[in-house]
């Protein structure tokens, strides 16, 4: 899998901006077929650092209902990394993703 195929983008929350600071985890959408190397090694090679670990979960889609129209969003897999101590991932001054 090419590295610009497994990383979809960030996940950006406030209960995540916690885990950057303290435990230097960053998370991502992935691709759903990327393994856990696939993903280290994409952000090894787009932000150049040392990745030490990495997570993953499929999220379901929520179940939402418009009217009397039910329908499901797309599934997902999030990907939780957590890089070497020192490094650091621009998310917003570089324009990284």
């Amino acid at each position: 899998m090419k590295a610009n195929d497994v990383i979809k983008g960030p996940i950006i929350t406030e209960k995540l901006d916690l885990a950057r600071e303290k435990l230097r985890q960053y998370s991502f959408v992935v691709d759903k077929k990327a393994t856990k190397h696939d993903i280290a090694n994409a952000v090894t090679s787009q932000f150049k650092v040392t990745v030490t670990g990495v997570r993953t979960l499929i999220m379901r889609g929520k179940i939402k209902r418009v009217g009397m129209s039910m329908g499901q969003r797309s599934n997902f897999k999030k990907a939780f990394v957590t890089l070497k101590e020192g490094d650091k991932i621009e998310l917003f001054e570089g324009g990284a993703v």
